[in-house]
């Protein structure tokens, strides 16, 4: 490849490199020691240095030098991995720049030109290829140029970062090179004469985990399901542990059945993905996490900054982060003190004059006469002009969405639409899901069906937190934009009063910007959905009396109604999801303490923000959470892990804790100090309380035998975890305040973070992924195993074989190479996967006329006509192959010689030999006892038997013509080209021929004569149109017997083929014959 020229000079050089071509401006040298064989010094010396130092200080073994005569200095202007490269840049060089050199006078012109061309060259190749992404292009082409020379994988194989690291098998290291592309983990070592090269597709990989092995701390394994690697000596080992964990999550999530997963726009095309994209998109779903935001939001600036924090009486330092619809605020220290304010509440942004004691301020006002002041801004002027810029547009869509609903309202009656349906008694039973804007709006289910406060305890506990959070709100403020400190996780953790908990929820959780947003957005939903039924409608209706059946505000039709328009609505909004059992639960508790409307979007928030791919079809999240909490035993509880060396089914008990954030485990009250703290924290709050649980617990877990004795300490602890207003009569009775719970999970396990969290989360989706489809291949095989004969290694082989070629097509073939959605027919194979399978597989290869029978054996497989066969066919046709009697197996050979295998104008055009078709020699079989019986003779006894031991259920194959009996011979006698009795197979089917021809002329004379069809048992239901015209036919069991009469025939069809040799051959070949038909396909597009 062209290099950005480079000084030497050549008196130096000369000793380490070797001229093999000059001419009078330009050199061709190869490294001194390269490409030495016999086991010479040099040679394995320089291919060892090649491997051990980076590619920084590497050099390539081959270069073109530019010499200008009578100058000192030299310049390197081409290297190149193979001599075969830096050859076409030398003749590009005699063709276009050879030419022109007598026109200059003086050597400095001579080499701008030339330096000149080659700096357009490499701008060309830049901006054209891979490297125009990147950060430093020039030393990622060095890099990708190595790795296509090396691996030879086709050009869509993007690249994505490069590390030189040490691989180890066993206790020997091995250094070499890691490159990590979107589809492939790849290493490859040069060491004292020994190539390495490995080529692991992130499909295959089942884990990602740190380890120390021996004296080595920092090592990454990666685990498949055949083995596992071990790769050490990274400078930097948790940049490359992220970057390896997003390139695994990214490639399972487009390759799997990710169960409703979904990638961001930026990464569903493998071509875009760099390495700085792949950090731009960590750093994003850290910020949507840590500050709970949605989504859809994209991070637009990332600056340093500090901001006057009035509680604390100072500028707090720390990290400014800008999206398409929020302004988000986060201490160097995570947790110490956050800020939210959603661009919808800023009036305005100004910039204040810069002194010595505020740098470069910003002050931005907000609706509830607020003001926010920022400093240190670097950036200050692009940032408040992309804010304004930002807000204009906000402000414009507001105004036009003011405009369209003021337009809406003038349509409208002036009689509401809606009536009022809160009563407990209604008018018309068809109206029951109809509803005011009153009920919408301003009715909260806890003012009427509240339990009695009677208890003075009870309500003066209660004036004690109201007077802490409205002064809490004095100093800190109130509402989404409130500074959020530790001293909110205090009071948080003591207990959010009654009257401020929906407030609260809505507050924490930013529901209220998405309700603010969408005006009238729920009423209109509710009028869509209305009347219709369907799934998840059904399952609502199941889960309505199962929720919160002990409150009373869920004893009456008022409370199932507001539940049921709740969960119809978020599952028309949202079909992917549309219901999952414990959304009911959920649901039904912010009905109590918001109104219902402000409950929907809280379920919203819930759904898609805070709990995200928690309730899809799979529960996705819930089980990746779950195993972070495995993880999290493991670090944060070494001494119960240490006494239970497996904790997984320790993990598996908590997956309702996640699913219903403890509403179904803890007493109600309790478990809305859970639910207060889950809304101000996030899902790590629940993660501290988990282990917060374990961890009272210890002692009892730790002398478990089972998880049934574990799960029943811990229900018994649960239920006994009572809400501070009950502690006066239970607690002499072992009881747990929830309060000190919680205060004990902030205080033992406050040390764990969102961005903690997040790493975990990225690392065990994977592994969550893998069991999924493990779990969907032994689902595919128990479908497909009653009907077939082959082993269960083989089927297990073969899904293998038929996934990786899908996988291919994924990789490198066609966009629209994707997965059909039922788990049991996930992987499908068009024409040419099939083809490459067919000549890896097939007993029987037909050397020219392979593609043919191919072609026609998948137009019979793809019965329904959809241009692609799934598994449960593909293992039918193996299953023929391999495990069917002799009948069978010509049975589909006769099948792939007539419709719809093949069609009217189905030919073959193959150059192959036709066999010698003669209607006159004398038909004569010989038998084993030594008699000789005429082919006709010996045909009518056959026939007998073959009708005799017919399956009853056999479908009645249709007659073949003499065209197609014609390409059924060919097709034989091609199967039969290199094998070692050719001859005699060929007389074989020439015997054969004649006899059938025979046998057809028979019965076409026969009908010509008398005029009508010749009768037979079945010919009435099954005669083919050209059959019915009076042309030339026979059928399948004239041709089967006719095949029979022939001993050879019958030895070559019915030879045994081992399949695991089949399989074990096919997997060698399958990768890089289909990785280089690929390539080379479109190189010719191209």
């Amino acid at each position: 490849m062209w290099v950005s020229p480079e000084e030497v000079v050549l008196k130096n050089a000369l000793k380490l490199w070797v001229t093999d071509r000059t001419n009078d401006y330009f050199l061709l040298q190869h490294r001194r020691g390269h490409g030495e064989t016999g086991g010479r010094i040099t040679g394995l010396l320089v291919g060892a240095l090649d491997t051990v130092l980076d590619s920084n200080a590497r050099a390539a073994p081959f270069r073109l030098v530019l010499h200008v005569p009578g100058c000192q200095v030299s310049w390197v202007i081409a290297s190149g991995v193979t001599l075969e490269e830096v050859q076409r840049h030398w003749k590009w060089l005699e063709h276009n720049i050879m030419p022109y050199m007598a026109v200059f006078e003086n050597k400095e012109d001579v080499a701008s030109f030339v330096q000149g061309k080659v700096k357009g060259l490499i701008a060309e190749e830049v901006l054209g290829g891979q490297a125009a992404r990147e950060e430093d292009p020039a030393r990622f082409r060095e890099d990708l140029s190595r790795f296509e020379q090396r691996f030879g994988l086709p050009q869509r194989e993007k690249l994505v970062t490069h590390y030189s690291c040490c691989c180890w098998k066993g206790r020997v290291p091995r250094q070499g090179s890691l490159y990590l592309t979107t589809n492939h983990i790849a290493f490859y070592s040069f060491l004292l004469g020994k190539e390495v090269k490995l080529l692991v597709p992130w499909a295959e990989v089942t884990r990602l985990e740190r380890v120390s092995v021996g004296l080595l701390t920092d090592v990454i394994r990666v685990h498949t399901r055949q083995k596992q690697r071990d790769f050490s000596m990274f400078l930097n080992v948790d940049d490359v542990m992220k970057v390896m964990c997003q390139l695994a999550d990214i490639a399972l999530r487009r390759l799997l059945d990710s169960g409703g997963l979904t990638l961001d726009q930026s990464l569903q095309d493998p071509a875009n993905i760099t390495k700085r994209l792949l950090e731009e998109e960590a750093l994003r779903q850290y910020v949507l996490s840590l500050f709970g935001l949605p989504r859809a939001e994209h991070l637009q600036e990332v600056m340093s900054c500090s901001v006057w924090t009035p509680h604390a009486r100072c500028h707090t330092a720390g990290t400014l982060y800008t999206t398409d619809g929020y302004l988000c605020f986060s201490s160097r220290e995570e947790g110490q003190c956050t800020l939210i304010i959603p661009l919808t509440e800023i009036l305005v942004i100004e910039k204040a004059d810069s002194t010595s004691a505020l740098p470069n301020p910003v002050i931005i006002s907000v609706r509830c006469k607020r003001a926010f002041q920022l400093i240190d801004l670097q950036r200050r002027e692009e940032l408040v002009e992309s804010l304004r810029e930002r807000l204009r547009d906000l402000h414009w869509k507001q105004a036009v969405n003011r405009g369209h609903e003021q337009r809406k309202k003038s349509t409208m009656s002036s009689t509401p639409f809606y009536t009022f349906c809160y009563d407990t008694v209604q008018s018309d039973e068809e109206d029951t899901n109809i509803i005011s804007d009153k009920a919408l709006r301003h009715m909260v289910l806890a003012d009427t069906f509240h339990p009695s406060q009677s208890d003075e305890y009870t309500n003066n506990s209660e004036r004690v937190k109201e007077r802490l959070w409205e002064d809490h709100f004095v100093e800190f403020g109130r509402g989404v934009h409130m500074f959020r400190t530790e001293k909110i996780q205090k009071l948080v953790a003591t207990g959010v009063p009654e009257s401020l908990r929906g407030e609260l929820w809505l507050s924490f959780s930013d529901a209220c910007s998405s309700l603010a947003a969408h005006q009238n957005y729920y009423s209109d939903l509710l009028e869509k959905c209305r009347g219709q039924s369907n799934v998840a409608t059904e399952e609502i209706e199941r889960d309505l009396h199962r929720s919160l059946p002990e409150h009373p505000a869920f004893q009456n039709d008022t409370g199932i109604s507001a539940l049921r328009r709740i969960l119809t609505a978020y599952a028309y909004r949202n079909p992917t999801i549309g219901y999952c059992q414990s959304m009911n639960i959920l649901a039904s508790v912010m009905l109590l303490y918001t109104k219902e409307e402000e409950a929907f979007w809280l379920l919203a928030t819930v759904c898609e923000r805070m709990l995200p791919d928690y309730f899809n079809r799979r529960v996705i999240g819930a089980q990746v959470d779950q195993s972070v909490f495995e993880e999290l035993i493991g670090e944060r509880l070494p001494d119960l892990a240490e006494q239970i060396p497996d904790v997984s089914w320790l993990a598996s008990v908590s997956l309702t804790w996640f699913l219903t954030l403890f509403l179904s485990v803890l007493p109600f009250r309790s478990a809305l100090c859970v639910l207060d703290c889950f809304f101000c924290h996030g899902i790590r709050a629940v993660f501290q309380i988990s282990l917060a649980v374990l961890e009272a617990n210890a002692a009892e877990l730790s002398m478990c035998t089972d998880d049934g004795q574990a799960l029943m300490i811990l229900n018994s602890f649960l239920e006994k975890v009572t809400h501070e207003d009950d502690t006066r009569v239970c607690a002499d009775a072992g009881h747990v305040n929830i309060t000190t719970l919680i205060t004990d999970a902030y205080e033992k396990f406050g040390c764990l973070t969102v961005k903690h969290v997040e790493m975990l989360r990225c690392r065990h989706r994977i592994q969550v992924l893998q069991t999924h489809e493990d779990t969907s291949k032994d689902n595919t095989l128990r479908l497909v195993n009653p009907d077939v004969s082959l082993s269960q290694e083989h089927l297990s082989d073969l899904y293998d074989l038929l996934k990786t070629e899908h996988f291919i097509s994924v990789y490198w073939g066609a966009a629209s190479a994707v997965c059909v959605g039922r788990s049991s027919e996930r992987y499908v194979l068009d024409g040419v996967q099939f083809k490459s399978l067919y000549e890896g597989l097939s007993p029987w290869l037909c050397g020219t006329h392979t593609d043919t029978v191919a072609q026609r054996t998948f137009t019979l497989l793809d019965h329904n006509q959809h241009n692609h066969i799934n598994f449960s066919h593909f293992i039918q046709w193996m299953d023929i192959l391999y495990c069917e009697e002799l009948n069978e197996k010509i049975r589909l050979l006769y099948r792939l010689h007539i419709p719809p295998a093949m069609t009217e104008h189905g030919e073959d055009s193959s150059p192959l030999k036709s066999p010698i078709l003669s209607t006159s020699r004398p038909l004569y079989v010989n038998l084993p006892n030594g008699e000789r019986r005429s082919y006709e003779e010996q045909l009518q006894q056959m026939l007998q038997d073959l009708s005799s031991g017919k399956k009853k259920d056999q479908k009645i194959l249709p007659h073949m013509n003499q065209r197609e009996f014609i390409q059924f011979c060919k097709t034989l006698y091609s199967m039969f080209q290199g094998d070692p009795d050719e001859a005699e197979l060929f007389q074989a089917i020439g015997m054969v021929a004649s006899l059938v021809l025979q046998i057809g002329e028979a019965r076409h004379r026969s009908r010509l004569s008398t005029g009508q069809e010749e009768e037979t048992e079945h010919a009435h239901s099954t005669v083919s149109v050209g059959e019915s015209e009076g042309d030339w036919s026979v059928s399948f069991e004239q041709i089967l017997a006719s095949l029979l009469t022939e001993q050879v025939l019958v030895n070559f069809l019915d030879r045994p083929v081992d399949l695991s040799d089949k399989i074990a051959s096919a997997k060698t070949r399958q990768y890089h014959e289909r990785a280089g038909l690929i390539a080379i396909q479109h190189a010719a597009i191209s």
